[in-house]
């Protein structure tokens, strides 16, 4: 069993495809993760959601919930195309998504997680996402974190040009 990550970005979608390359036939969870209101309040700076009701609580709730599984079952088809036998999860927020998902990754027993890395321009795509690090650097399992092709692309651009620069 492999956990893969899913969040909709297109890092996450190269994370599914390659998994499906590298390990086809498997049996996968792709999770996604969602925040509960109360905890985008809790990172929030400003007091603009303490005017919302209760039951506006609950259906934001239900609102972000609905969504996360709409993610995972996307991500899930997009795993069964990708040759992996998938099903989908959505879990909410725990105390960080990266702790979200290796507590996942227990509950499923999993071999390994797989994740996106998060692309950015300059320092930043030297590094990376501060959920695939936190993952990577926490795990008791294999991680495979995988560039999307835009970002895998880059860096390949730039090895090369500092390859010819040695030469």
């Amino acid at each position: 069993m492999i956990l893969i990550a899913y969040d909709g970005s297109q890092d996450s979608k190269s994370a599914i495809e390659y998994a499906g390359t590298l390990m086809p036939g498997q049996p996968a969870i792709v999770l996604t993760v969602w925040e509960t209101y109360v905890q985008m309040l809790a990172r929030s700076a400003g007091p603009f959601g303490l005017l919302a009701g209760l039951d506006d609580v609950a259906e934001i709730d239900d609102a972000c919930r609905t969504s996360a599984e709409a993610s995972a079952s996307e991500g899930a088809a997009l795993a069964r195309s990708s040759g992996l036998n998938a099903s989908s999860h959505a879990h909410p927020r725990e105390s960080s998504v990266a702790e979200t998902i290796l507590d996942e990754a227990d509950r499923a027993n999993a071999l390994a997680i797989v994740l996106g890395s998060r692309g950015l321009g300059g320092l930043g795509s030297l590094l990376l996402g501060s959920v695939s690090h936190a993952v990577l650097q926490h795990a008791d399992r294999a991680v495979v974190i995988v560039p999307s092709a835009k970002v895998a692309q880059h860096r390949n651009e730039k090895r090369r040009a500092h390859e010819t620069t040695l030469v």
